[in-house]
């Protein structure tokens, strides 16, 4: 082992199969990937087997891969949706903030950590892992639901806390040479972030379609500028002090107002990925086990604290502001971990003499805690939200007015059809329906696929297919069909599927009608059978018979004259 690890590239193979082998245990057993990763870290890091020796090389790839997962976030980011999200983002960032900065500082003097220490874990604990949410949220298709973009909001809001956390701490000389955040005071900074927003401002009005479609020509060359795009950007704002996080957020909305968005984010995807594999072997094995034992207890209290303290500010403040409590416990449940700034946080008070070695570890050991529960608690969201749901009603406004619509308030009249998922497949199914005189009703968790349907003259209501309340509320009495043409869940376990808790859902409130679900592969449509579908719709499948009818000399129907759906496929429920 020594002789192939002797060599960076024999180093990053090793890891390459420890995490292969890793993910394919994490997947028999159903647990999310990113704990498998972390994982690898921590056994290939110095407290277990210390393999990992190429530092320099795998933090590169752990930043380029930052880099460019905030990338496609910019641009699938709608500036539009982010600006109407605006006030609820502000307002619960830095409540979130300042409640888990004042709660966690007294948590600290009571566990007799001391001043200095106990303001320093506050601040620590403040910080949620962008990077892991956002991976989460777009791994269940959930970044384009409100919730989603509502905890996207509030994390950029986060973010430029830790970016102004950490540019105090330069601007006054003791945090200067720490992880490269030092080196200019806040007015520089501000400065530079204003400069770089203009530059983008710039580049979206006069630059940045007509260069896209030059290089659409060519499209290897496109992905290529894309990638050099977010390592520019990234390279950029870490340089001004606004970190590559938001260098490569600004990257990808330099690019996001252009046609060919969706292509250049489908190519980047699996690279994303890959990259994305080296930021948690790295987060892994900068875990040092040697320090997690020394505040046990303390790292448990300071661990239910996050994981509960943390999501139910969020819930307040939004059930406050007029959200539904559905909306505001999956928003909340985004923040109920600390992120790696927290580590770089305290490492930055460590080097300066400020507080010691065991605070580091208690918060590594917080750290551990949090990452791995809080990923399991986002990826079963719905489940967890049905086993709360009778204790949150008081975190419900009546009337819920910032909501998209209120359920049931403008429902006048008896739908024949019940769509959920307003993508393309839906929304092409309701214009047929409807120009057929059919009464339709779409729902989608989307609010944009809800605002599109509008503009097509069509009802629809924002909800969730998975919210029993919803569910109830619906006008379902007239309805000879419900037609689900929602995926399945990208994990693939059927626990989490869509489809047949919308089947199990629409029996239980006694829908007696017919229900039709959306199924890409054999081994789904036997499953939606037996969990009592009444027809399984096959895109692809149904297509091909079709057009080998056509083409074996069928009589072809006449054409619906409907135009294409210009919209990619997003149903969130």
């Amino acid at each position: 082992m020594e002789t192939l690890i002797a060599s960076v590239f024999g180093e990053v193979a090793v890891l390459l199969v420890m995490a292969a082998a890793a993910g394919f245990v994490g997947i028999a057993l159903r647990q999310p990937l990113i704990v498998s990763f972390i994982a690898v870290g921590l056994i290939a890091g110095p407290s277990v087997l210390d393999m990992v020796r190429s530092n320099d090389q795998i933090d590169l790839l752990s930043e380029l891969g930052v880099a460019v997962l905030l990338f496609l976030v910019g641009i699938k980011l709608d500036v539009k949706l982010i600006r109407s999200l605006g006030a609820v983002s502000l307002l619960t960032g830095l409540g979130q903030v300042a409640f888990t900065s004042l709660f966690g500082y007294l948590i600290g003097l009571a566990l007799g950590l001391g001043h200095i220490a106990s303001l320093y874990v506050a601040v620590a604990l403040t910080f949620s892992s962008t990077i892991i949410i956002v991976k989460l949220l777009s791994d269940k298709r959930e970044i384009d639901a409100l919730h989603g973009q509502i905890a996207l909001g509030f994390l950029i809001v986060q973010d430029i806390v830790v970016v102004v956390a950490m540019i105090a701490l330069s601007a006054i000389g003791i945090g200067a040479t720490v992880d490269g955040h030092g080196g200019g005071s806040v007015l520089t900074v501000v400065t530079s972030g204003v400069a770089m927003v203009v530059l983008v401002t710039l580049f979206v009005r006069y630059v940045a379609d007509p260069l896209t479609e030059r290089l659409a020509s060519a499209p290897e060359l496109l992905v290529i500028f894309a990638i050099a795009q977010a390592a520019m950007f990234a390279a950029i704002g870490d340089s001004v002090g606004l970190g590559k996080e938001v260098g490569g957020l600004l990257a990808g909305i330099s690019l996001a107002s252009t046609p060919y968005r969706e292509t250049i984010a489908a190519r980047l995807a699996p690279l994303r990925d890959f990259l994305l594999l080296f930021f948690f072997i790295a987060l892994g094995a900068t875990l040092d086990l040697s320090l997690l034992g020394t505040h046990i207890a303390g790292a448990i209290i300071f661990s239910l604290f996050v994981l509960i303290g943390n999501p139910l500010i969020v819930l307040a403040i939004m059930g406050a502001m007029g959200y539904r409590k559905r909306t505001g416990f999956l928003a909340g449940l985004t923040v109920a971990q600390i992120s790696e700034f927290s580590l770089i946080f305290v490492a930055m008070g460590v080097s300066l003499g400020h507080v010691g070695e065991d605070a580091l570890g208690l918060v590594t050991m917080v750290g551990l805690v949090t990452i791995a529960a809080s990923t399991y608690m986002i990826t079963y969201s719905h489940r967890l939200y049905a086993l709360f749901e009778p204790l949150l009603g008081v975190f419900e406004r009546k009337g819920t007015p910032r909501e998209p619509n209120d359920p049931g308030a403008h429902y006048h009249d008896a739908y024949g059809v019940v769509i959920f998922g307003l993508g393309r497949f839906g929304t092409a199914i309701g214009l047929r329906l409807a120009k057929r005189g059919t009464r339709v009703l779409g729902i989608d968790f989307n609010p944009l696929a809800v605002r599109r349907w509008r503009t097509l003259g069509l009802d629809c209501e924002f909800g969730d297919a998975t919210d029993p309340e919803f569910m109830a509320e619906l006008p379902l009495q007239h309805a000879t069909w419900i037609v689900s043409t929602i995926p399945t869940h990208p994990t693939g376990l059927s626990h989490e599927d869509t489809r047949t808790t919308l089947i199990q859902l629409s029996r239980a409130i006694g829908f007696r009608g017919a229900i039709a679900v959306t199924s890409h592969s054999r081994q789904d449509t036997a499953t939606l059978e037996a969990a009592g579908a009444d027809m399984v719709l096959e895109p692809f499948q149904d297509a091909a018979d079709r057009a080998v009818e056509l083409l074996c000399g069928a009589t072809p129907v006449e054409r619906t004259n409907i135009p294409a759906i210009e919209t990619e496929e997003k149903p969130l429920a």
